[in-house]
């Protein structure tokens, strides 16, 4: 079967944009018609400023949204990246194969660099080289998809270059990748500024749906969404990106199509009136077994507990060849030490 790997990072609460652009289309698609891994990538958490309580408190609920989504540990594998060793263990081996150039050029450092300087501060080490870790993330599983939203593709990109050098310089070793998009609503953009990605580390609350928004207050979001001065709904996302996410949302909710969906209103007030009522629908069955789920930790962490065994499985036969095939020497086992056998003189001569 194809084999497929996703993760999601525990930097803030879930949102609708995590759940149209991706978590909906794996409990759909992914874990039906593949062998699929999904994983809370708790360690790139760590290439910012964080409380290490609220890291676990949302890796936590990262993966209790993971399963209220739909996602069945009977048909795909869920964990947590910190939990399966063989992520790092990779991780390093691939940055001495990668680039300081191709991890420059990576747009997020880019971005998040070019701030901290106009504060006068720094980034973290971990923010240049986490891409590389996401490639260990990919590569370690013999990925042949990855299910990303357009902000992603550059990195799964990367970890395609550096599975072909790996391979090219120390032997076939890895399966090179491809980034699988979704078709509608890759990219949610805010409510209050539809030119920035609905992010769940965002501050700006009042423009982020959060999955576990209550109903009324996902209305209020949706009905005060920034739109445009013109009169007619258009769908055009250059010109007009207001309107546009709201048919886009509206569309992924409702599997029809933004542009046929603007056709249909003569007001803004309409489009927004049924896109919050889309919404509230969609994410109605989530926040009811994402209660549930909570009456019952053990069953979480049990999940957690076996996907990361069944991941560690996976990902240790590719990294010990790896590590085979970049030179390393293996570590002996016990049991080739007998009780009594020789050991040969390494003392160092003058």
């Amino acid at each position: 079967m194809t084999r497929v790997f996703s993760g999601i990072k525990p930097t803030g609460h879930l949102t609708l944009g995590n759940y149209l652009g991706a978590m909906r289309r794996w409990a759909a698609v992914d874990q039906h018609q593949s062998d699929a891994l999904f994983c809370i990538v708790d360690l790139h958490a760590l290439t910012v400023d964080h409380d290490p309580a609220r890291v676990r408190r949302l890796s936590r609920q990262a993966a209790t949204l993971l399963l209220a989504s739909g996602l069945d540990p009977q048909l795909c594998t869920v964990f947590v990246q910190s939990h399966v060793d063989e992520h790092t263990r990779l991780s390093y081996l691939l940055e001495c194969v990668a680039t300081d150039g191709e991890m420059r050029r990576m747009i997020q450092y880019k971005e998040k660099a070019a701030r901290e300087r106009v504060r006068g501060g720094s980034v973290r080490l971990s923010l240049l080289t986490y891409p590389v870790l996401m490639a260990a993330d990919i590569l370690a599983y013999g990925t042949d998809q990855v299910p990303v939203g357009d902000d992603q593709t550059q990195h799964v990109e990367l970890a395609r270059d550096i599975a072909v050098r790996f391979n090219q310089r120390y032997g076939h070793t890895f399966v090179v990748p491809r980034a699988t998009p979704p078709q509608v609503a890759a990219r949610v953009m805010n409510l209050q500024d539809p030119t920035s990605k609905m992010g769940k580390s965002d501050d700006s609350g009042p423009g982020i749906v959060y999955l576990l928004d209550e109903p009324d207050v996902v209305r209020r979001k949706i009905m005060r969404a920034v739109t445009d001065s013109a009169r007619d709904v258009v769908y055009d996302p250059e010109a007009r990106p207001g309107p546009a996410n709201l048919l886009e949302i509206l569309a992924a909710c409702t599997g029809g199509n933004p542009s046929e969906l603007s056709g249909v209103y003569e007001t803004y007030g309409a489009l927004k009136r049924d896109t919050a009522d889309a919404v509230v629908e969609v994410l109605r069955p989530v926040q009811e077994r994402h209660r549930e789920l909570c009456t019952d930790p053990g069953f979480v962490e049990g999940v957690l507990r076996d996907g990361a065994e069944r991941a560690r499985a996976m990902a240790r036969p590719t990294v010990d060849a790896a590590y085979r095939a970049i030179g390393l020497l293996p570590a002996a086992e016990a049991e080739d030490v007998g009780v009594g056998a020789a050991v040969p003189d390494i003392g160092v001569t003058a």
